[in-house]
Parts: C-alpha cells; structure tokens; sequence
C-alpha cells in the first residue's frame, strides 16, 4: 500500500475507497499514518472532505454511482 501511494505522489491524508471489502488493503491503510480505509457502502462526503486526496477503484465509482443515482 505505501508504495502505490508514494507512486501516486500522495503524501498527506487521503482516502481509499473499494467496492468491497478488502482485509489486504484494510490491514495495510491503518498502518499508515493519514490514510483512511473505507468500503464504497460505508463511504460519505464527510469522509471526502476530510482528505487532501481520494484514491478510489473503478468498481468502486460504479457503486457509488449506483447510489446516489
């Protein structure tokens, strides 16, 4: 996980959102520090606001999409 964010020039809080749970991604977020883990179902503009940068998949989008169509 540290890798793909230095690789995406993310430095400060930021989000990552997936469409489904994932425990690799979970258990490798909560290490570092400013990153939030957060599924798709369970994601609010809160969160969004809260962080400098959002790191999203593309199925993720669609859900979210889904939801607030």
């Amino acid at each position: 996980m540290a890798a793909v964010l230095s690789g995406l020039s993310i430095d400060r809080k930021a989000l990552v959102v997936t469409a489904d749970y994932n425990e690799a991604v979970a258990l490798s977020a909560r290490n570092l520090p400013g990153i939030t883990f957060v599924t798709a179902e369970g994601v609010s503009v809160l969160d969004v606001l809260k962080h400098d940068k959002l790191v999203i998949t593309k199925d993720a989008v669609q859900k979210v999409e889904e939801v607030l169509a």
